[in-house]
């Protein structure tokens, strides 16, 4: 039973938006407190609500394989729950690392266009370090190994090349970082497709 207690849950908002997954553990203690409310899809696109006291009748009339079993009941495994009082989309930073660099540039070459494998790839500074450049979102961009080397320790200008798009440090996006084909219960889909413009980490990305 400890497995099934850690088993993912999607949690939405009040305003039905997904915004976070917890264990189905923490989805029961929710559930139980009234703080949240079953979702349920019947198969045809209906989404209905449970309590934990219609959840538990709901169990026992159409149980499943996976059940959360005590002495005095037997409660079905929730995938999606809905928070009663929450509606705010909490929202994170992009850290700034190598990978999101790579996802903002779309392991795509910033000099010659080139989209390639990211072992194929690297880091370049635009204004190079010797000559005072940081190593922020706004001077580092994705390069190839050619580019890099064919650029040096110059600006873009100086060895006759340029920019495909000036760097950027990504906007703020929502908590939620789902890919809508990654997702381990099909019940998820609806939520997580509606969810996916939310996942962003700017214009200059795509996912």
């Amino acid at each position: 039973m400890q497995a099934l207690l850690e088993q993912p849950v999607l949690v939405l908002n009040r305003l039905w938006q997904a915004v976070n997954t917890c264990s189905a553990r923490r989805a029961f203690a929710l559930l139980y407190q009234g703080h949240a409310h079953v979702v349920f899809n019947d198969g045809a696109d209906n989404f209905l609500t449970h309590d934990f006291a219609s959840w538990r009748d709901f169990s026992r009339l159409h149980p499943e394989p996976d059940m959360v079993k005590t002495i005095s009941l037997s409660v079905r495994i929730p995938k999606v729950i809905v928070l009663l009082l929450f509606d705010r989309l909490p929202k994170k930073e992009v850290k700034f690392t190598r990978h999101n660099v790579f996802e903002r540039d779309r392991n795509t070459c910033q000099y010659c266009g080139e989209t390639l494998e990211r072992t194929e790839l690297n880091l370049d500074h635009v204004l190079p370090r010797e000559r005072g450049g940081k190593t922020t979102w706004e001077n580092i961009v994705c390069s190839c190994i050619p580019c890099n080397t064919r650029k040096g320790n110059r600006l873009p200008h100086e060895a006759g090349m340029r920019l495909i798009r000036n760097p950027k440090r990504p906007r703020w996006r929502p908590f939620v970082s789902f890919s809508v084909s990654n997702y381990p219960h099909e019940s998820w889909k609806h939520f997580l497709d509606i969810a996916y413009w939310n996942v962003e980490l700017g214009e200059e990305v795509s996912r």
